[in-house]
């Protein structure tokens, strides 16, 4: 079954959360449903081109390519069709490898920080042209509403890309906006080549005033045409290489003016070194190799976003998990005390016991249906909490009115792997994607320390040139009217009355008129706080990126310890419960008994009953929370992905190939599907 498609994300979330928890006609017991013996299988997933944006548009044969933009699909707000595989008579039957997978498909967290993959591909375009880079926000995304990410210290962030700090973006300070001299140094030329044109029309009239400058009426007009043109390019070296092309046309009514039309053209070529400050590669290339550094950061955050992610919609899994097992305890104490009321009413009818007993079985019943009730209306929430972290939108009335059937069950192992500690702590320390953010950053933090000393130095610039000029033209006829043999071409003409445009771009490749040097320009700024401050500053925040490295892999070693407590903790909880579930089951067998001959009370069945009940309930929870303290475990130890079988490459796609295998859990048996009529 398909569902429609919506284009709006969770719009309707707190309308149906709300429907949820007002419903006054609440399911009966999720424990008697079975699914059907037949389901359809997912789709097979559409092939996704993921783009690299840090290569350039090619400029050949599509000249124009790179100068026009670029549409971007838009974001895809429809459902997975993994989702619609799983829906069964209305129903979602879900095992907690589906729910992984298909948040890796469809939850919006991870949409979300997908995009900053891109956008540091982006940002790395950027800083090859040269530009300085933006960065890139690498911060966790937690939008999703259920199942909080454990660990001691955790810092999570929400907003568009994240806003917790992290190494591949910006901070911010209580007064504002707090920057780092990441990046700072010389500056840098583009290296894009750059070419200018100018095409230019000038009429100019201008009244004469000097016996210098005589023309008709008194008027010396001017019309100028000009062609210009310059190529500029830096390279990684601190070398800059520009060119200059230029042309002009002059027309004239001047008599003094030797040619009309006066043609001049000149050229330039010139190449300058810097010697000292923005000498070598790494100055020049810092916001290359830092941007690649935060490209390879999106890819550690990106990672710590699929581990924060399948964390919560595991932990979110459990709680359904409990409050569906809670949903069938509470139903079979309400069991309990319904039979116990309507045996009070026949005992009390025939006088063998006070009516006052029929009044307590009546208050019994009362608690345990409210109690059931809110069972229920958690069972509710945890299923639209469910439906909200798997899916993109939960506008389809189909998929926002189905219930969610949990298939599996915890699987308490019978004995614990035993891992030493440190092995488990030099686990998380290569493997926990903080630290490799940390280390990258550092990386990034010495680049940008070299640049900054670099950049202490004075400027000094070698450069070199050589050009040509060339003229050409028309002998005035104005100037030998009036001035006769005085008129004459210049040198360069060789006694001829004109020459033309080929002739002048002659001369300046023929050496008539070369221009040529070489030269040294030096700047020292006096005192040079300003490059000092960068300096100090830069070793500083190093210095302090050092530090909090130091700290993080303390805090690493601490969640690794504590999360071992917590699952030999939790594995004796459950024990116990266990054991108190065994004694109370045994306990109300026979109270059971021991009615049947009189021998005890209906009070004391009721009793029984309570505390069979407070035992199953106790045992859900502790069960719960030792699979949650699994996961946590996992994700301490940065192994939550591998242990889950869970493929990274498939989260970045959005399109999961391989089912995850979450450990720990078996499949529940009153969920598993019943074999046709006639088979055993």
């Amino acid at each position: 079954m398909l569902f429609p498609r919506f284009f709006s994300a969770v719009s309707l979330f707190p309308v149906a959360l709300a429907a949820a928890l007002l419903a006054q006609d609440v399911p009966s017991a999720p424990v008697t449903q079975v699914p059907p013996p037949s389901a359809p299988q997912p789709a097979a997933p559409q092939a996704v081109l993921l783009k690299d944006y840090s290569q350039p548009r090619p400029a050949f044969p599509h000249v124009l390519l790179p100068y026009k933009s670029q549409q971007l699909a838009p974001p895809n707000l429809g459902n997975s069709p993994r989702i619609d595989s799983l829906m069964r008579d209305g129903k979602i039957y879900l095992s907690i490898d589906d729910a992984v997978a298909l948040a890796l498909e469809n939850n919006l967290d991870l949409d979300i920080a997908r995009y900053n993959l891109n956008i540091a591909e982006a940002d790395l375009l950027r800083a090859r042209s040269g530009a300085s880079i933006l960065g890139v926000n690498t911060g966790i995304v937690q939008n999703t509403p259920g199942g909080g990410v454990g660990g001691l210290g955790s810092n999570v962030g929400s907003g568009t890309g994240g806003t917790t700090v992290a190494a591949g973006g910006a901070g911010t300070g209580t007064n504002g906006l707090v920057n780092s001299t990441l990046g700072v140094g010389s500056p840098i030329v583009s290296f894009d080549p750059q070419f200018t044109g100018t095409l230019q029309l000038d009429k100019n009239n201008t009244e004469s005033v000097s016996i210098l400058s005589p023309a008709p009426g008194g008027v010396v007009a001017q019309n100028t045409y000009t062609s210009n043109f310059a190529y500029t390019q830096g390279f990684h070296w601190g070398t800059t290489l520009t060119a200059g092309f230029n042309n002009n046309h002059l027309t004239t009514n001047s008599t003094v003016s030797l040619l009309g039309p006066q043609l001049g053209s000149n050229f330039q070529f010139r190449v300058t070194q810097n010697l000292l400050q923005g000498f070598g590669s790494l100055p020049n290339t810092r916001f290359i190799r830092i941007a690649k550094n935060n490209r390879e950061i999106s890819d550690v955050a990106f990672r710590l976003q699929v581990i924060t992610t399948v964390d919560q919609i595991e932990n979110m899994y459990w709680d359904l998990v409990f409050a569906y097992e809670n949903v069938r305890v509470q139903q079979e104490s309400l069991t309990y005390a319904q039979k116990a009321l309507d045996d009070s009413k026949r005992q009390a009818q025939v006088g063998t016991v006070p009516p006052i007993q029929v009044v307590s079985s009546q208050s019994t019943v009362a608690t345990d249906q409210q109690n059931l009730i809110v069972a229920q209306n958690n069972l509710q929430l945890q299923q639209l909490l469910m439906k909200n972290a798997l899916s993109r939108s939960i506008e389809d009335p189909i998929l926002a009115e189905a219930d969610v059937i949990p298939t599996s069950t915890v699987q308490v192992p019978d004995q614990e792997p035993v891992i030493p500690v440190q092995d488990m702590i030099n686990d998380a320390l290569q493997h926990r994607a903080e630290l490799v953010e940390s280390r990258i950053d550092l990386n990034s933090r010495d680049i940008s320390s070299k640049a900054v000393r670099n950049s202490l130095l004075p400027t000094l610039d070698a450069f070199a040139y050589y050009g040509g000029s060339g003229i050409g033209g028309d002998v005035n006829p104005l100037c030998v009217q009036q001035s006769g043999s005085a008129c004459t071409s210049p040198p360069v003409f060789n006694g001829a009355n004109s020459i033309g445009y080929g002739g002048t771009l002659n001369q300046l490749v023929n050496g008539t008129a070369p221009d040529k040097g070489v030269g040294l320009q030096l700047t020292i700024p006096i005192r040079n706080r300003l490059a000092q401050s960068n300096q100090v500053r830069a070793e500083l925040e190093y210095r302090q990126a050092q530090v909090r490295q130091h700290q993080l892999e303390n805090q690493v070693r601490i969640e690794v310890r504590n999360a071992q407590f917590d699952v030999k903790q939790n594995r004796a909880s459950v024990q116990a419960s266990q054991s108190a579930v065994d004694l109370a089951r045994q306990t109300l067998d026979a109270d059971q008994q021991k009615l049947k001959v009189g021998l005890t009370t209906q009070t004391a069945i009721l009793g029984d009953a309570a505390t069979l009940t407070t035992g199953e309930s106790n045992l859900v929870s502790a069960k719960a929370a030792y699979e949650k303290s699994r996961i946590e475990l996992d994700r301490a130890t940065g192994l939550l992905l591998d242990h889950a079988g869970i493929d990274v490459s498939d989260a970045t796609r959005g399109q999961v190939t391989h089912l995850p295998r979450v450990p720990y859990a078996a499949p529940r048996q009153d969920a598993l599907p019943t074999p046709p009529t006639g088979q055993m």
